[in-house]
This record gives C-alpha cells, structure tokens and sequence, in this order.
C-alpha cells in the first residue's frame, strides 16, 4: 500500500485537507486535486488527467449531487476504487441504482458515505446487529455540542432541497411532515436531549445490506440551530491536527422484539473524524484486504466491530463502545 497513491478531489476544502493529512499521515502519498486543477468537474479530460497514476479516488467536493457522478465515471474510465464522504441521499441512492454493474465490470469498488454522516451510524449498526439475520428497527441518535458548518456544508445544504428518504415495513419511502420529535437520553456526555427526526445517508446504506423492517435516523436540535443561524461561523482549530473543540456522540441500536443491542461512538469534530474513516477503508480495499466490487455500503465490506476497533487503536479521542 506505501506505493500506492490516492487522488483527493476537493483536496483544499476543510474536510479534504483532513484526509490529505490523514493519507501523510500513514505513509500515503496523495494526488491533491483542486477546483483550480480540474474547475467544475466537467472537463472529463482534465478529470482524467488528475487521476493518473491513482489506485484510488476520494472525492470531498460536495455537493456530491454535483460532483458525484463525474468522479465515478472517471474512476470507472481509469479502472480505479472510489470512495466518498456524502452526506446526500440522492447522491448515495444514485451510485447504487446507476453504477454496480460497471463497478463489477470494471472489477472496482465504489464505496459512497464513508463518513462521519453515514458511514459511521452503518459501521455502529452493522456491528450491533452481529449475528442476528433480520432486525425489527435500526434507530440511529446523534448528538453534537454544537455545529460549526463549513462553507460546503452550507452549500451542501442550499443545494439539497430534494424529500428524504425513510425505512418503513422494509421499503424505502419520502419522509412525512412535520418531523417526529422525541428526548434521547444519550447518558453522561450529553443527558437527555430534544431530537429530531432527521434521515442522513446511513438510511441508504443500511437498506441495502442489512434486514430491517424500519430505520429512524435522530439528531438532537441544538446543533440544527446553529446550521440555520447564518451568524455562526466555520470551524476554528483547536489542537494542533486542526481539529475544532466541538464533541459528538452516536448511538446505533438495535431491536429485535424484546432483544435490543446498542453501540456508541463518541469523539471530537465530525469533519476530522471522517477523514480516519474514508482512509482507513481505502487502505484496507487498496490494500487487497477488501475483495468485494460494486457500489458497496462499508458496513458490507468489512467486519464492523474490528473496523471500529482498529480506528480506536489509532486514535485515542476517538471511543466506541457496545452492549
């Protein structure tokens, strides 16, 4: 893996400087692609140009409903693995539907949301839900201190006006208004909070490799109001990996009539924390120890539980746990 290079589209955007850090980091030599080396993404050419020499493509140029597709078909033309860090279901929900087949035909593996949204509730719920064959409910409860959002975040937002998607009696459909509300006691961290119910990409992913009859994505309202507050700004380093102070906490349970299993994760920033997770499965698929090709959920490609682990191995303000 230490030979192999991984192109980071996006590579001077917040996020994309984390997993830029994170691939040096891990003796990766990255590709950086910026907007001034490849513009908007329509120039196939020059998108190919970008990729030469690349084992692997991460794309963090969101909105991925825009960027998306280009990067996948460019990775599909030069017969490498792509992987994103989307928090858009439509972006998500378009991989699968538009790109397996060529995936498989290409004999490489697309990977969409392996992220903090997303990635990091499927990985928590795949490893809840362990042995068990089918679940009645995945219930997915995400609590942020507060939210400092980047500029892509907002962008992200404005562009991303499209009807989520839930997980009800097993199919996939538009979510009703008004949004469920409820109080989640998330313990110690964050004690018993407002929540609302607020579908992220784990929907997508957990729908398509795990049996579950329902999936109910939660995330508490304090951090909501500081994204719709135009006043509040982006993130600020704290510490000297560029991390901001904000803390988060994810809670996956699982029922199964009267059985329940839960797994936590808790830790600091949540554009930081993703760029652990997307290297760490690029690694792993570039690596040979991922064999599977396809558009694939990370919760289908490796064993969740010791994903997680070896990541809390690495990282020590990171901390998972499971019951």
């Amino acid at each position: 893996m230490s030979a192999s290079k991984i192109a980071v589209i996006g590579a001077s955007g917040h996020t994309g400087r984390f997993v830029v850090d994170e691939l040096r980091r891990r003796g990766i030599e990255p590709i950086a692609v910026t907007r001034e080396r490849v513009g908007d993404l329509s120039d196939a050419a020059k998108l190919d140009g970008a990729l030469v020499g690349a084992a692997a493509v991460i794309n963090c140029a969101g909105p991925f409903v825009d960027s998306a597709r280009a990067v996948i078909e460019a990775a599909l033309r030069a017969g490498i693995h792509y992987l994103d860090v989307t928090a858009e279901q439509r972006s998500a929900l378009d991989a699968f539907e538009a790109f397996d087949a060529p995936a498989r035909a290409a004999n490489v593996a697309i990977v969409p949301v392996a992220a903090f949204y997303g990635g990091l509730g499927d990985l928590l719920t795949s490893a809840a839900i362990g042995d068990w064959a089918s679940a009645d409910e995945a219930t997915i409860a995400i609590a942020l201190d507060r939210w400092w959002p980047t500029q892509g975040t907002r962008r992200t937002g404005a562009r991303n006006t499209v009807a989520r998607l839930v997980l009800r009696d097993g199919k996939l459909e538009a979510q009703e208004t008004p949004r469920a509300t409820a109080v989640w006691n998330f313990g110690d961290s964050f004690g018993a909070q407002d929540v609302v119910e607020l579908p992220f990409t784990e929907t997508i992913l957990l729908a398509r490799h795990l049996r579950l009859s329902s999936i109910r994505n939660f995330i508490n309202e304090a951090p909501l109001n500081d994204l719709r507050d135009p006043a509040t700004g982006p993130p600020q380093a704290a510490d000297a990996m560029g991390r901001s102070a904000q803390r988060f906490l994810v809670e996956a349970v699982v029922r199964r009539e009267d059985l329940e299993r839960r797994a936590t994760a808790s830790g600091r920033d949540i554009y930081a924390v993703t760029a652990p997770l997307v290297v760490e499965a690029v690694q792993r698929i570039v690596g040979g120890e991922v064999l599977q090709r396809g558009v694939r959920a990370l919760g289908s490609l490796v064993d969740a539980r010791g994903f997680l682990d070896a990541l809390v191995a690495r990282y020590s303000s990171l901390e998972v746990s499971y019951t």
